[in-house]
């Protein structure tokens, strides 16, 4: 007699599991774990059985079943690097760039996350969660099933504050790992003072911070809560980096950092002695930093959607820190200033033509080794037992066309926790 499940997918000409022991490097990174004809079987929100659809079809019934053929099924994307919540845009910086304004330049004259933080101050929460839904949704549909978001266009105590309750909020809809960036950038009241600044962040931010964290809806589901910091020429110096990420290790939080984006100052050596999760950017890293990430447990993640808006060079050298043994992964950088991207796929693109990643890396670098970027690697970012059903269905008949196609969405179908996503109600307003 065949086993009752809540939903079997079925006869996909290729499920493509991503499935490992931990975040991939070096030649692991080529294995996607490709399954021919296959099928999924979900049961109470998670990953029941995965094999050739033969045998799951023999093994397992439901009265609810999705018909793949010729079509991919593959985990749901992690995105471990957004800044999602924010108020207004930037267009008119967008502008300036292409007229040969420099992004640093703009924000030493009061505009970039300056410019952003005016209006995420004065919008409420009800208007931050109302428009961070809004671009969250759109990313769900494009194949986001996993997001991180940091604060940082706060910066002050009360935004801060104000942007993780808006986080929390967002969490009861979508799933996220919080971040708490407060030393993003240096408000113009430290404007010449920022170790003044970076002592606020320390005895007053962070403490704050974790008390939220502690009566949070994240505590209560086990996940982790990070400390973020822009380590960069004329932000905070490795120095001012360290004490921030420090503070923050002492309170329990788990560390990540920005570095290398414009100018390398060490950043990556310092995440990598302070056992950080992730060290993201990386656009500057010299050889001999790659090595010593190479040799550590830090995830790099790179935000080649930056590069491309920005219209910077040179790129992350994905590929020598692939070459060299390092764990990578990728990511959108969503934020209304370097990287107005909504889009995994896209990043995959960018990836592929401009990192020299191939397909089956690119993909791995979105799932899994994305998951443990933000201590989620063994809830999601692969189809493996016991995990969380989060997959998409694509329009396609090859894992690589992901890469290989731009400008619209393979994504057919979304399903996160065994649920079928439907999107109607935010393309037409139907329930």
């Amino acid at each position: 007699m065949p086993e009752n499940a809540d939903l079997i997918v079925h006869h996909a000409r290729q499920v493509v599991t991503c499935a490992g022991g931990g975040a991939k490097r070096g030649a692991a990174l080529m294995n996607v774990g490709l399954v021919e004809d296959g099928a999924i079987v979900i049961q109470n929100g998670r990953i029941a059985a995965v094999g050739r659809s033969n045998e799951i079809l023999g093994s397992y019934s439901s009265a609810q079943q999705i018909d793949a053929t010729d079509k991919v099924v593959c985990p749901g994307f992690v995105d471990a690097h957004t800044h999602a919540v924010y108020s207004g845009d930037r267009v008119n910086e967008f502008e300036l760039r292409i007229g040969g304004a420099a992004y640093m330049d703009i924000l030493a004259a009061g505009g970039g996350i300056l410019s952003t933080m005016r209006a995420t101050r004065q919008a409420s929460e009800e208007q931050l969660v109302r428009e961070a839904q809004a671009r969250l949704q759109t990313m769900l549909r494009l194949g986001t099933t996993t997001f991180e978001i940091k604060t940082g266009y706060g910066l002050d105590t009360e935004t801060e504050l104000k942007l993780l309750r808006v986080i929390e909020i967002l969490a009861a809809r979508f799933e996220i790992v919080p971040t708490f960036l407060g030393a993003h950038a240096i408000p113009p009241e430290y404007a010449g003072h920022t170790d003044e600044y970076v002592d606020l962040v320390i005895d007053e931010m962070l403490p704050k911070a974790r008390q939220w964290y502690k009566q949070s809806l994240f505590a209560q589901q086990g996940k982790a809560f990070y400390i973020d910091v822009f380590c960069e020429d004329g932000v905070f110096d490795r120095e001012q980096s360290r004490r921030v990420l420090e503070a923050g290790l002492a309170l329990g939080l788990g560390a990540k950092l920005h570095a290398d984006e414009f100018k390398a100052l060490g950043g990556v050596t310092l995440a990598v002695e302070l056992g950080a999760v992730s060290v993201d950017h990386l656009d500057m890293t010299p050889p001999h930093e790659i090595q010593g990430l190479a040799e550590s447990e830090t995830i790099g993640v790179v935000l080649p959607a930056v590069n491309f808006h920005l219209g910077s060079t040179p790129y992350a050298n994905a590929r020598g820190m692939i070459d060299a043994g390092a764990a990578v992964a990728l990511a959108t950088d969503l934020n209304p200033g370097s990287a107005p991207c909504f889009s995994m796929p896209l990043v995959m693109a960018l990836a592929c033509r401009y990192q020299k990643l191939l397909p089956a890396e690119a993909l791995n670098a979105c799932t899994l080794n994305a998951a443990y970027a933000l201590g989620m690697g063994e809830r999601v970012g692969s189809i493996e037992m016991g995990k969380q059903a989060d997959l998409l269905i694509l329009n396609a008949p090859d894992y690589r066309h992901l890469m290989y196609q731009m400008g619209h969405n393979l994504v057919e179908t979304v399903i996160k926790r065994g649920v079928v996503q439907d999107f109607r109600e935010a393309l037409t307003g139907e329930a």
